[in-house]
C-alpha cells in the first residue's frame, strides 16, 4: 500500500498506465513484485492510509500533527499493488 497526493506524478503515470513493478535488491539477490495499481480516491479511506502509514514510520504524536497541519487538507489516492507476478533471485 502505498499513498499519495491527487495530481501528483506518480498517480498521474499510474492512472494512464496502472502496470507496476518494484524490485528489492541486497547485492546478488532480489525479489520483484509486479501487477496492477487499484487506485481508491475515497477521501475517508485515503485519509485513514496515510495516518496508519505516518503513525506506523514516525510514531502518533507526529502522525496527528502531520494529520492536522497537512494531509486533512490534501485530496490524498490510496494505492494497492494487486501482486501478478513475484520472482525472487537468491
Amino acid at each position: 500500500m502505498m499513498n499519495t497526493k491527487a495530481g501528483r506524478v506518480k498517480d498521474l503515470n499510474m492512472k494512464r498506465d496502472p502496470r507496476i513493478s518494484i524490485c528489492v535488491e541486497n547485492g546478488y539477490t532480489y525479489v520483484t513484485i509486479s501487477g496492477i495499481v487499484e487506485m481508491n480516491e475515497d477521501q475517508e479511506t485515503a485519509h485513514h492510509d496515510i495516518y496508519r502509514l505516518a503513525a506506523r514510520y514516525h510514531g502518533e504524536e507526529t502522525a496527528k500533527r502531520q494529520m492536522e497541519e497537512q494531509f486533512s487538507k490534501e485530496q490524498r489516492i490510496t494505492l494497492r499493488l494487486k501482486c501478478e507476478n513475484i520472482i525472487e533471485y537468491l
